[in-house]
């Protein structure tokens, strides 16, 4: 009789272990925000780390890393904006910006994949992502809090656009760099 394989059994040891070391940055880094005055979203370099975790692992494990990341916050590990987790968390008006992360991962990491060594391609997939991410983040504040699209949109992603494409700009630098050091420590 044989047995199927465990949905772990198909990733490798050594996925596991950048998988792991990935998310407990991405765990890190999450918490760490600068409040802004004119929006309940306060600005935080998770979607940096988003987009730099998937230039390194690629867009299922890149994937994989915001499912846990996303995981251990439901559960009440203090990952999340303003060292907070829980489900209140992720179910209030930020909650979207959370869940787009995988989104946001799944689509750049799409681009990085599917068009290696074009960096204005995984920009532009980054980019992509990213305007998913806050789309997703948008509607979901505007429901939370009972405000319109627009006026969620003006609290929610307008401030951050500028910061938002330095991080992407920082990524797509730093991105290949960080996967061609990878790739000569673990393969």
């Amino acid at each position: 009789m044989t047995t199927s394989p465990t949905p772990l059994s198909k990733f490798s040891t050594r996925q596991v272990v950048l998988v792991g070391l990935t998310t407990a940055i991405t765990c890190m880094v999450g918490p760490i925000v600068i409040p802004i005055p004119v929006s309940p979203v306060p600005l935080s370099l998770t979607n940096l780390a988003v987009n730099l975790i998937v230039y390194a692992l690629g867009m299922r494990l890149g994937t994989v890393n915001c499912l846990l990341y996303l995981l251990l916050g439901m559960v009440g590990f203090p990952v999340f904006s303003g060292y907070s987790g829980g489900l209140a968390k992720l179910a209030g008006p930020t909650g979207g910006y959370l869940i787009g992360f995988i989104f946001q991962a799944m689509i750049a990491g799409f681009f990085i994949e599917k068009f290696p060594g074009r960096i204005r391609l995984h920009f532009a997939g980054m980019l992509l992502g990213m305007a998913c991410c806050n789309f997703l983040g948008t509607m979901w504040l505007s429901m939370q809090m009972n405000i319109s699209f627009t006026a969620a949109l003006g609290a929610g992603v307008l401030p951050y656009l500028p910061g938002d494409i330095v991080k992407i700009m920082i990524a797509a630098m730093m991105g290949p760099v960080i996967k061609h050091r990878l790739r000569q420590i673990y393969y």
